[in-house]
């Protein structure tokens, strides 16, 4: 087994910052079976790394962080790639490994992977499904900032992005792992989904004989 020093692990953060505004507004805080779908997203990253932080505006709202750090994005400009900017500009020439408050069903082994994956002399990895990459989900390294600087001052769109950083990728087995949830039907779909995988696993449990 390799060990990897502290200092070479990459920073855990979930991107938070953004409006929300198809669900409402408040994405961390929106309730996903009683629980703020930030939390989900959040435990499988803390379950990953040993250091994470949720990047998000200044006027935000969150929920119980439970230790996490939080750092802000500045306001301005509007563009999902300023979190990860500004998270690579906050991690002390540490790389980040970077994941959307909205996956409710990313896992740690997915997070892990993304981690733990050669870079290969480039400056991103990403996930993927079916060879089409996730430029939220993945890991960067500082070299990659003078890219995305210049992508978000062009006002790219992030498939633009990926093109330009010719990024690894780790293709992603259960297409489940990448749903976000965006809007209200999407949030009821998660719910059904989970409720479903409770009811699951409570059959699989052993009967205990009284």
């Amino acid at each position: 087994m390799i060990l990897v020093a502290e200092s070479q692990r990459p920073i855990g953060v979930i991107l938070a910052g953004g409006s929300g505004r198809r669900i409402g507004g408040g994405k961390p805080t929106v309730a996903l079976l009683g629980r703020p779908l930030l939390r989900y997203s959040l435990d499988a990253m803390r379950a990953a790394l040993p250091e994470v932080a949720v990047i998000t505006k200044a006027d935000a709202v969150m929920p119980t962080l439970d230790g996490a750090m939080v750092w802000i994005e500045p306001d301005r400009p509007t563009h999902p790639l300023v979190g990860v900017i500004e998270a690579l500009s906050l991690a002390g020439g540490r790389s980040v490994l970077v994941c959307p408050v909205d996956y409710p069903f990313v896992t740690r082994e997915l997070l892990m992977r993304l981690a733990q994956t050669p870079f290969e002399g480039r400056s991103v990895v990403l996930a993927a499904c079916g060879g089409v990459a996730r430029p939220l989900l993945g890991c960067y390294q500082p070299a990659a900032v003078p890219l995305l600087w210049q992508a978000m001052q062009r006002e790219r769109g992030l498939d633009d992005v990926v093109v330009a950083l010719k990024p690894v990728l780790v293709e992603v087995a259960d297409e489940l792992e990448l749903f976000d949830v965006d809007t209200p039907d999407d949030l009821l779909q998660a719910t059904a989904m989970l409720d479903q995988r409770h009811r699951e696993s409570r059959l699989d449990q052993p009967k205990v004989k009284s």
